[in-house]
């Protein structure tokens, strides 16, 4: 049994006609619906408090643990407007074992995973005019967090932490088309270690970063690929995004996880290879292999896996060998592939109500 999450309504949503000007033209997380869901837990307590409430702004002393020692995790889904007008969300239960996961490791208290799925349930329901009519790709995205908010100073779990989920309408990832990126192969900076929080969805990793894809921009890529941090060469995660690699003989391969984000979309893709002639395939892969199977039609093509963009076609990879030299790769034909955009849409469709859920992948909202 879930907890209930009691409804108070804004007394100041955003007019009908300005929230209609918002889903016309909403961007990425520009604009945010009136309503946020909330719950607080203490170490005397437990959760408590849980509600959906009027967007606004906490309030936190200076000396609030998630300030000094980073004690936070996130996630990130979307809610979809069906043809008949109806409104779903795409595997919330696998957002709400992740985010169990990720509190374990950041040593947070655990949200009961049916407790997530009501609360971002509330919330689209609350908030249920703000889930755009899918003209492309809009849809509403839903941001679930927890934090550390005990004012004290000293390293240790905190002993009060806050809950919230607040969500965002967003409009196709790839507005003018989708088209291919190139990835910045960095052998300067490393995302997470064995034993560290890299299948953890935590704002420290993602603040580490930062500095990649400033160095991937400043080789003219659009994001940057990791590789391993023991020096093995393997390849690891795209940035904020898991990577797929086709092959000529019809095999679907990712990195193995462990120190890489389980993905909910990884997953997903990974079920339905087979329906497009691919076999799933977890290993590692160094960055010799890549090189190496790029140039002699082995790879054929390959692309990153995320909420946000679905599946983000990967055109070419440029990096610097030891040597001091450099390389550049040019996937394919250096379009976006064949079976990726296949891929893409067959997830789309489900997401969007146009193909069947053989999964059981949609929860209905409203």
């Amino acid at each position: 049994m879930s907890a209930e999450f009691a409804v108070v309504r804004s007394e100041r949503p955003v007019g009908e006609d300005a929230r209609a000007s918002i889903l016309a033209a909403p961007g990425f997380g520009r604009y945010f619906t009136d309503h946020m869901t909330s719950a607080t837990w203490t170490a005397d307590d437990g959760w408590t408090g849980h509600r959906v409430g009027p967007l606004e702004p906490f309030r936190l002393h200076p000396s609030a643990a998630v300030l000094h020692y980073a004690q936070e995790i996130f996630e990130g889904l979307k809610a979809y407007r069906h043809g008949d007008g109806s409104v779903w969300l795409f595997r919330p239960d696998a957002n709400a074992r992740r985010f169990a996961r990720s509190a374990r490791r950041l040593a947070l208290p655990v949200l009961p995973e049916e407790d997530f799925v009501a609360g971002v349930t509330a919330l689209v329901r609350t908030d249920e005019p703000w889930v755009p009519a899918p003209a492309g790709e809009e849809s509403l995205y839903l941001r679930p967090f927890m934090f550390a908010s005990e004012a004290f100073l000293g390293v240790r779990p905190a002993a009060r932490v806050e809950y919230a989920v607040i969500a965002s309408p967003a409009g196709p990832y790839f507005a003018s088309g989708v088209t291919g990126v190139t990835l910045w192969v960095s052998t300067t900076y490393s995302r997470a270690a064995e034993g560290g929080t890299g299948a953890a969805k935590c704002g420290g990793n993602y603040a580490g970063s930062l500095v990649a894809q400033r160095e991937a921009a400043e080789h003219g890529c659009d994001q940057v690929l990791y590789l391993d941090s023991a020096g093995k060469g393997n390849l690891e995660e795209s940035g904020t995004m898991n990577l797929f690699l086709v092959t000529s003989d019809g095999r679907l391969v990712t990195p193995e996880l462990g120190t890489i984000l389980e993905g909910v979309t990884r997953d997903s893709l990974m079920a339905l290879a087979d329906q497009h002639g691919l076999t799933a395939v977890e290993r590692s892969v160094g960055v010799g292999e890549l090189r190496a199977g790029i140039a002699d039609g082995t790879f054929v093509e390959a692309f990153a896996a995320g909420t946000a963009a679905v599946v983000t076609p990967i055109t070419g990879f440029k990096g610097e060998d030891s040597g001091g030299g450099s390389y550049a790769l040019t996937v394919g034909e250096g379009t976006p592939g064949r079976k990726t955009l296949q891929l893409r849409e067959h997830v789309l469709d489900i997401q969007y109500g146009r193909a069947g859920d053989a999964h059981g992948w949609l929860h209905r909202v409203c």
